[in-house]
């Protein structure tokens, strides 16, 4: 039987579920396309598995952290509830401003539209412009143009957003099953690999020596960047943590279970991918996977990644559609953001008008940018907030020492502190590298629009009230 929260939303996610929810967002297009830019920047195979290792233990750490936030503050809202609760409404507001405008919504837009690029594999008419006009603006013309892939985007992002209005148990039982689904793919394609793909570990000589370019360690977190997205995902259990059946005991098991399930997939899998193809021919490619599965699979092996591919992503955007729409909607309750963002649906106990609101900045997100240039942003500005959330288990232990605490961060601490460090190390990296500074300006702009958002929202707010 469901029962319905303070929040007025209902638990519906056991513990299965609730991983499903970590591990289903976690895996997603990137552990299938990154691979070889990975190899291209830090120069060995070695040093790939490095950076994987390195990534995957960042993010448990960060996992860890959360899954005592999550475990004592078990509110719809997840990263607001944390912000709001440890540095004030401003902050609070600042992060629900940044997953609203751009790093949730633009992850979104990039998973649906990495989506449809697979699913042209099989209907390749989908990458055809439908429709096209050119505007002139003095001495300038500006040509404008929808693509079939920009449309087939944007109809996944309203499909997976109707889907979570009609409730919960729906969307969580369409996790549960995609998320075993792409597992099952993912487990196929290591023990084919490793077993028959008729490959050489000579591929893994060198092991560690110096490549890439630059400083090893900014190529090195420069590399991570594209680890952590596919690692992203670890955190949207915290979002919705307020409709988890038990969450004091299930938040920290799914979390860290999920991380840990998620780091041994993904070694494993660029175990295969480096043991069936050659160094030089996974440099720089981003079909990694479908050149590895063709060496063993024949020609079907592009297919069959290409579905692979398709289930991994339908499971991931779902999942990330599922927690983001929390986020608007917990910021709305605080008095932050308009109250129709609060708004539940009577029938569904879902919050109905922040899916629609979220769904429509996705689908404007879907027409700007490329997959890559999105991630980056995302993960510039969403690893601010990582590590402000990671921080907050000192300022809430010093602040509110009576708070209850289920679960305590293992480690304490080191590991909340080792990931604070290493966020912040990661962020100046990335804003200091030429390849990627204007991606990372783009982020520091978001996040600082919403501080004259803040103020404009306070005034208006105590006019109409």
């Amino acid at each position: 039987m469901q029962n319905e929260t303070a929040n007025g939303l209902v638990k519906g996610l056991g513990v299965f579920g609730a991983t499903s929810v970590v591990a289903g967002t976690m895996i997603g297009t990137a552990i299938f396309v990154v691979p070889g830019i990975m190899l291209q920047q830090v120069g060995t195979p070695g040093m790939v598995l490095a950076v994987w290792v390195a990534a995957g233990v960042l993010s448990l750490f960060g996992a860890l952290s959360y899954a005592e936030l999550g475990a004592a503050l078990p509110e719809a809202g997840g990263e607001f509830v944390y912000m709001h609760r440890a540095y004030g409404p401003l902050w609070g507001f600042l992060y629900g401003w940044t997953q609203f405008i751009i790093a949730k919504t633009a992850s979104i837009a990039a998973i649906a539209t990495g989506f449809v690029l697979y699913l042209a594999y099989f209907f390749p008419a989908l990458k055809n412009t439908v429709w096209q006009t050119s505007l002139a603006l003095g001495n300038r013309t500006l040509d404008l143009r929808l693509t079939g892939l920009q449309v087939g985007a944007t109809m996944m992002v309203v499909l997976l957003s109707g889907l979570n209005i009609l409730g919960v148990r729906r969307s969580g039982a369409v996790q549960t099953l995609f998320t075993a689904s792409k597992l099952l793919v993912l487990a196929t394609l290591i023990v084919l690999g490793l077993a028959f793909g008729h490959g050489s570990w000579e591929g893994f000589r060198p092991l560690f020596a110096p490549g890439g370019h630059g400083s090893l360690l900014a190529a090195f977190g420069v590399a991570t960047v594209s680890a952590l997205w596919a690692y992203d995902g670890w955190n949207n259990l915290s979002m919705v943590a307020g409709e988890v059946e038990n969450p004091q005991r299930n938040v920290p098991l799914a979390l860290i279970g999920g991380a840990l399930l998620v780091l041994v997939v993904y070694i494993l899998v660029n175990l295969a991918y480096f043991y069936v193809l050659p160094s030089a021919q996974v440099v720089g490619t981003k079909t990694v996977a479908s050149d590895a599965a063709r060496k063993f699979l024949g020609n079907g092996g592009g297919a069959f990644i290409a579905v692979g591919v398709l289930i991994s992503t339908f499971a991931t955007l779902n999942g990330s559609i599922l927690s983001g729409s929390r986020v608007p909607y917990a910021t709305a309750r605080a008095g932050l953001f308009p109250s129709a963002l609060a708004a539940v649906n009577p029938r569904f106990h879902t919050p109905a008008v922040a899916l629609v609101g979220q769904a429509i900045i996705a689908s404007l997100f879907t027409l700007t940018g490329s997959y890559e240039s999105l991630y980056t942003k995302a993960i510039f500005s969403e690893f601010l907030f990582y590590a402000l959330c990671a921080a907050g288990v000192f300022v809430l232990r010093r602040r509110e020492p009576a708070l209850p605490r289920p679960y305590r961060t293992w480690g304490y601490p080191v590991v909340p502190a080792v990931f604070v460090i290493l966020s912040a190390f990661l962020l100046a990296n990335t804003f200091w590298q030429a390849g990627q500074r204007v991606d990372s300006m783009w982020g520091v702009v978001l996040v600082g629009s919403g501080i004259p958002a803040y103020w404009i929202w306070r005034v208006w707010s105590r006019r109409t009230s």
